[in-house]
């Protein structure tokens, strides 16, 4: 459905990707989806110097650090977005599978899937395009991310996927935007509370993101066809 787009804009990154996307050819239909941690200055810098208008989805999944909530508010006013859509999980499914709030703990999949990859999938509804912050120097699953693909009938923008480390950090420097807090503290990538740990490098910036397990990512950058045939019911 997106090949042409794909094909025109594929060579481009940062704004220069961002602009005719967000502005003519997906204008009305598309969003960022920002966790507002460690980078998510940049991306948020970038979108607003085009519209400040843009939706930016961002979810609270009940377990955020404190930090990263008023590091939200700064940023949001700083750079004026004027549609800031915060999501909550439902509490129903909360209510019935993770009463205690402690499934993170036994079945962090399962927990990552009722808090942000189910909330996500609802807020994504009615949008044909959506923007994220993967980079390629992180590693991982994120090796090869591509800066355009098409997901689910969706296309998906990744406008830093080719930045380095060095990139992100002069963009920061040059146009002085604040760093989240717990940077200083000895975290280099920032998700929920009880599962990021003050690990990693400048390297390997998501060692810290469930240390000791295998589990890489939260699942928000799957296929949402395969998530929900496997989404949990609370019934």
């Amino acid at each position: 459905m997106y090949e042409a787009v794909i094909a025109e804009l594929n060579h481009l990154d940062g704004p220069e990707s961002l602009a005719p996307l967000v502005t003519d050819l997906f204008c009305g239909n598309i969003a960022l989806v920002s966790s507002f941690g460690a980078e998510s200055a940049v991306l948020l810098h970038m979108a607003a110097s085009i519209d400040r208008s843009l939706p930016v989805i961002t979810l609270d999944t009940g377990k955020l650090f404190s930090e990263t909530i008023a590091y939200r508010a700064q940023l949001t006013a700083l750079l004026g977005l004027t549609d800031l859509r915060v999501v909550t999980p439902q509490a129903d499914v909360l209510r019935v599978l993770d009463g205690a709030g402690s499934l993170h703990r036994r079945d962090p999949d399962r927990c990552c899937h009722i808090r942000k990859v189910l909330p996500l999938e609802n807020a994504l509804t009615g949008f044909k395009a959506w923007i994220s912050g993967r980079k390629r120097y992180h590693g991982g699953l994120r090796a090869d991310v591509p800066t355009l693909e098409e997901t689910d009938g969706r296309l998906k923008i990744d406008p830093l996927a080719r930045f380095t480390r060095r990139q992100i950090e002069a963009y920061l420097d040059y146009y002085d935007l604040p760093r989240h807090p717990l940077l200083e503290k000895g975290y280099h990538s920032i998700g929920c509370a009880p599962c990021t740990v003050q690990c990693g490098s400048a390297d390997n910036p998501r060692a810290g993101r469930w240390s000791g397990l295998s589990k890489m990512e939260c699942g928000i950058h799957r296929s949402p066809i395969a998530s929900r045939n496997s989404a949990p019911s609370a019934s």
